[in-house]
């Protein structure tokens, strides 16, 4: 697990995350190369445990390879070799995909290669019987088997996690689903329950007002059933929530709500100060470590051990620099 204030020699183990072979290095394409990814043998191998899968290999299909693309109907597409339109090997891609799955140990997130008809997670073409694509795009194969098996499972390719607003979000759902697994699912209890809701309350705040609201209402006892199905609801909601990146102006609200947790504690001339740097993350001037990093140094000093503990502050480990770009 990872401790409040993320310090990187705080981590008791790494995180487990499902990858495709190639972005560590495997020479597993078509091709026989591979498409070695340096940021996540760089960055993120510093907290990841990666369990690497090519499904192509699994199934046989050899390297190198012909290529290969994904025919038919876009509901429900079969894997052909490029070189033979026509030609179907979906049951033997997807067989090796459901023995992978049946196997596979818990997991907190996937990083997929783009573009691939079996490892791409969307815009991947479906080509017509006239050799032209489908309007409609899809997920791989494997892809999509993974989701069906895991729908609350961070996913992501690699491409798009050089994107800084994606990249964070993926961060923030790998890392959250990891404490929800660790503090939440080990043991389940009611307690276990509101004590991580109460540690993520602001992090769901910045992603989705109606799903803080409501899964405040979940969580207040109004509603009878087991621990059990109260827990899924709420795992799925939460997870949901997260789903999107929070907007600038979201990050905002959330600032001035933790600001008020100084109110009594300094004088007013501080909060003003704070406010304007929160203004001037509004505005793009800075990023949001700025602000955040100025905001928690007050709340250490003058804060509850309510707000210090809000996973607001340390959403992931805090040396990977995320939000130095966002």
């Amino acid at each position: 697990m990872i401790a409040t204030d993320c310090h990187p020699n705080q981590i008791e183990h790494k995180v487990p995350v499902g990858i495709s072979a190639c972005l560590l290095g495997e020479n597993v394409r078509y091709n026989g190369g591979h498409s070695r990814s340096t940021y996540c043998l760089g960055p993120l191998a510093e907290f990841f445990e990666y369990h690497k899968f090519c499904p192509e290999v699994a199934a046989g299909f050899g390297t190198p390879r012909p290529t290969m693309r994904l025919e038919g109907d876009p509901e429900q597409p079969r894997l052909s070799f490029s070189n033979s339109p026509g030609s179907d090997v979906s049951d033997q891609l997807n067989q090796a995909n459901e023995r992978y799955l049946d196997n596979l140990p818990e997991i907190d997130g996937y990083i997929l290669m783009k573009n691939s008809p079996s490892c791409g997670l969307e815009r991947i073409k479906v080509y017509q019987e006239n050799g032209h694509p489908h309007m409609q795009r899809v997920a791989g194969l494997f892809t999509q088997a993974l989701q069906q098996r895991y729908p609350l499972l961070p996913i992501e390719e690699d491409g798009r996690l050089h994107d800084p607003a994606l990249r964070e979000n993926f961060l923030l759902r790998v890392f959250a689903h990891h404490e929800f697994r660790h503090t939440v699912l080990n043991d389940v209890s009611m307690k276990a329950l509101i004590d991580y809701h109460s540690r993520y309350k602001y992090v769901v705040m910045a992603h989705s007002q109606p799903a803080y609201k409501s899964l405040g209402r979940l969580l207040s006892g109004q509603e009878k059933c087991s621990i059990d199905t109260l827990c899924e609801r709420y795992f799925s909601e939460f997870m949901a929530a997260l789903s999107t990146p929070a907007k600038r102006k979201d990050h905002c609200n959330v600032l001035m709500h933790l600001v008020g947790y100084l109110k009594r504690e300094v004088d007013s001339e501080v909060r003003r100060d704070i406010l304007e740097v929160v203004e001037q993350y509004r505005r793009g001037e800075v990023n949001l470590t700025t602000p955040t990093t100025l905001l928690y140094h007050y709340l250490k000093l003058y804060g509850s051990e309510y707000v210090k503990e809000q996973r607001y502050f340390a959403p992931y480990p805090q040396s990977l620099g995320i939000r130095n770009t966002v």
